[in-house]
């Protein structure tokens, strides 16, 4: 065998490669239609806060733009 051992040697490479590519992905189990819906969730919850603390008194709401 003239290869000796870089057969062994690229595969060893090629599961680092992938480990390192794998490292980032989000695997706490929730899936992307959940997430979507609970970052809606607290974006209507803050919006409405937005608006009440409009309608309660502007000035707190909106700074005055000079």
């Amino acid at each position: 065998m003239t290869r000796g051992n870089q057969r062994d040697q690229d595969r060893l490479k090629a599961q680092k490669k992938l480990a390192a590519a794998n490292k980032g992905k989000n695997t706490s189990g929730v899936s992307h239609t959940k997430r979507a819906e609970s970052d809606a969730e607290i974006m209507r919850a803050k919006q409405a806060a937005k608006e009440a603390a409009k309608a309660a008194g502007g000035a707190a709401a909106a700074p005055a733009k000079k």
